[in-house]
């Protein structure tokens, strides 16, 4: 009687942790397809004429939202490889697409869409034609730009100063980074205007500081009659770097070619940021990873960590039984890429055998 109640108390337990593994096997393979780059807000337009084609203005809107995504995700060297794709080629690579409004107004028609990319078959994409796209990570910094005359030998930093007053106009979906100036502070002035002589070398540390932001942007841009140099200390992680850059024949005070000016900075330090963060789809590495199943909020999370981690090419659940769920993952990236970036996020593994233990 004894063994029969034992019996039956175990294969409880055990269609217990069978009926634990299937939810977690359905819930991760669920979760596991869900990566995409999500592009919203993409606005299109047409007149309501003769021959209005609904499907053809939707796929004018495939267009613009594939050409946001490069402009958010690849070097602007690398767009020009990508120019001319075709149409039927974009549509392989979109998992949905939603409507979010649409409407007419003066004989045209009006729509805002919201378009999903599957992201494994963007970086195939991007990989056959030889490019890394990047990782689109936001960032934060201070922006402080310095105009030099050196014709009268004075500094312009706030008033009369044009890069400071348009910097922040003409914000495009695709920027990612977010410029903070800082306040127009008197101190701050006449501690810049006393720094003439050596400006190219000072660091700016003292100004900076005050804004509590680890990453800043100094612009310095040395005006004179025949051309405009700018050079730009830009520092992020700590890390300092110092580009070049000069424009012939501008004139600052003309806010079109001011515009042209800031656009090609903004560019310039985009590279730079997508540098920083990119992916090399090349490098596919393979980890078996095993978890107990025990602790399932902690597969959970593990599992939504994966899905986020853009380096994670694809994940999936190889096996399970009643102890372990078993995940196949390839990572674009080195194994001590891949466990810093999991360290990150409070996960850490045994890995003294080939298959790593999640602790």
């Amino acid at each position: 009687m004894i063994a029969k109640y034992k019996f039956f108390c175990l294969k409880n337990i055990y269609i217990f942790f069978t009926i634990l593994s299937l939810i977690i096997f359905f819930f991760s393979t669920a979760r596991a397809e869900a990566k995409a780059f999500e592009i919203e807000n993409i606005e299109v337009s047409k007149p309501f004429e003769m021959g209005f084609n609904k499907n053809k203005v939707i796929d004018d809107g495939f267009k613009k939202a594939f050409d946001e995504l490069v402009s958010l995700i690849v070097n602007s060297s690398d767009r020009k490889k990508v120019k001319g794709v075709k149409l039927s080629e974009i549509k392989a690579m979109i998992e949905s697409f939603s409507i979010k409004e649409e409407k007419f107004i003066n004989q045209v028609y009006f729509v805002n869409l919201g378009v999903s990319f599957n992201k494994k078959k963007i970086f195939n994409y991007l990989e056959k034609k030889n490019i890394f796209p990047s990782i689109p990570l936001k960032k934060k910094l201070l922006f402080l730009p310095i105009i030099i005359d050196e014709k009268q030998k004075e500094l312009l930093v706030f008033s009369n100063n044009k890069f400071f007053k348009e910097w922040n106009n003409n914000i495009k979906n695709f920027h990612l980074i977010e410029y903070i100036l800082p306040t127009e502070d008197l101190e701050d002035l006449n501690f810049i205007k006393n720094k003439f002589q050596f400006i190219e070398q000072y660091d700016f540390k003292q100004i900076t500081d005050k804004y509590y932001l680890k990453d800043s942007i100094v612009t310095l841009i040395f005006k004179n009659e025949k051309e405009i140099r700018v050079l730009s200390r830009i520092t992020i992680n700590e890390n300092v770097i110092i580009k070049n850059q000069s424009f012939s024949n501008i004139e600052i005070n003309d806010l079109e070619k001011l515009g042209e000016i800031i656009n090609k900075l903004k560019t310039n330090y985009e590279d730079y940021w997508k540098d920083i963060n990119q992916i090399n789809t090349s490098i596919k590495l393979t980890l078996t990873i095993k978890a107990q199943n025990l602790d399932n909020s902690k597969i959970m999370n593990f599992e939504k960590i994966l899905n986020d981690t853009e380096q994670i090419y694809n994940f999936n659940i190889s096996k399970f039984d009643k102890n372990f769920t078993f995940y196949r993952i390839i990572y674009n990236g080195t194994p001590d890429n891949f466990l810093n970036s999991m360290s990150l996020n409070s996960f850490n593994f045994n890995t003294q055998n080939k298959i790593w233990v999640l602790k």
